[in-house]
């Protein structure tokens, strides 16, 4: 997919300006919901725990991820005065490696937040501080690693069919881009979904009848399902047959319902959780933190 100076196929202004304004607001409610998680944890003593560390880690990929999309936003707007994607070639690339950095950081996250919680649940132990930070360096630097072998060769980034953002290469669907596929989604999409699934199942056999449990064990494992499960099919796709069969319009369906991904989180994993709304609550009302404390 190329740089173009015109309209890309199959979209008109109307059309552009559409995306444009959906990716903004996705962008938008993601990094204010996020920034405040993250807030709050930096102003919370209460939420410095090696469980809320992972929680971190996760507000800190979805932010990534969605100034991804405010960069895709700001394109699509200028793409319908411009005709062209603003970035240059070079700046494809940096913005395909964020995005995919993130994207992994958030899905393998979700995982190690499951793993926690199962830890924390099941065996009535705190995650020690060590096991959290070795599993958040391994979340991010697994993460970096993936997503710079298409920088080097294996895999390749490209202009998503709208042409105002990047992402992996799918359009040729060649020897390399199905191995590095194949690969990289077993060890980043196929494993964490399973650890995902698995961590909360163990934890509903174990103290669901009790009554003990109090986190949503079904929405993390759909929210990687449906988020990023539509990618994946693309990808399959690309692989298997000609993604050209599919309308520009169509393939670029996968990558609005991803940038989704991020408030859905922040809404579970944050305002979800009571103690993450107390820090929140507190971070915007400073007075009244100060007068209970004082209390």
């Amino acid at each position: 997919m190329a740089e173009s100076s015109t309209l890309p196929t199959g979209f008109g202004e109307l059309e552009v300006l559409a995306v444009g304004m959906v990716l903004l607001v996705e962008a938008l409610s993601g990094l204010s919901l996020n920034s405040l998680t993250i807030f709050s944890f930096c102003k919370t003593p209460e939420l410095r725990t090696p469980c809320h560390l992972l929680v971190l880690s996760l507000a800190l990929a979805d932010s990534g991820i969605s100034l991804n999309a405010l960069v895709a936003a700001t394109s699509s707007l200028l793409r319908v005065s411009h005709r062209r994607w603003p970035y240059g070639s070079d700046g494809c690339q940096v913005h395909g490696f964020q995005g995919f950095v993130t994207a992994l950081a958030s899905i393998c996250s979700s995982a190690a937040i499951a793993w926690g919680r199962y830890h924390h649940y099941c065996t009535r132990s705190q995650l020690a501080w060590n096991s959290a930070v070795s599993l958040v360096l391994f979340v991010w630097l697994s993460s970096t690693f993936w997503a710079a072998l298409p920088l080097l060769g294996w895999g390749h980034y490209d202009y998503e069919p709208l042409g105002t953002c990047c992402t992996l290469d799918y359009s040729k669907g060649d020897r390399n881009f199905s191995s590095f596929l194949f690969t990289m989604s077993f060890f980043n999409f196929a494993m964490p979904l399973f650890i995902t699934i698995t961590s909360y199942r163990l934890m509903e056999q174990k103290l669901g009848k009790s009554g003990h449990l109090q986190v949503n064990t079904t929405l993390p494992a759909r929210t990687l399902l449906l988020g990023w499960g539509p990618y994946a099919i693309l990808y399959l796709y690309a692989v298997i047959a000609d993604v050209t069969s599919i309308s520009p319009k169509l393939q670029m369906v996968p990558a609005l319902i991803a940038k989704m991904v991020p408030t859905i989180n922040a809404i579970n994993y944050a305002l979800g959780n009571e103690m993450v709304c107390r820090g929140i609550w507190q971070c915007l009302s400073p007075q009244k933190s100060e007068k209970d404390r004082a209390k």
